[in-house]
């Protein structure tokens, strides 16, 4: 598991080194919970880094492996969920690529 997100402007950011390929995992339970709604697809989209796979957890997050960037070039992630319910939703996540 990759480190913990920091929030920066109110925007969730990590720092990445280029060369690794680590996982990260957006959690959406605090979301779903009031309804007992459950993710049914995800799908990610990556800029400034490459999303190799991703994959819905227990209905209630999304794992993706990232790896890439150039640094000093900062990337993102968009998580988009549908749910059993038909919500939709986005998280988007921010990378700092640095060599660490």
């Amino acid at each position: 598991m990759a480190d913990a997100f920091t929030t920066i402007a109110g925007k969730p950011r990590i720092d990445k080194d280029p060369n690794a390929v680590l996982d990260y995992t957006v959690d959406f339970a605090a979301w779903l919970a009031p309804t007992s709604d459950e993710i049914v697809s995800a799908t990610v989209t990556g800029s400034g880094v490459t999303i190799d796979s991703s994959g819905v957890v227990d209905g209630t997050a999304v794992t993706m492996w990232v790896s890439g960037g150039t640094v000093g070039t900062p990337g993102s992630a968009t998580v988009r969920i549908t749910t059993a319910a038909g919500r939709i939703d986005d998280r988007t996540i921010y990378f700092k690529i640095k060599e660490r």
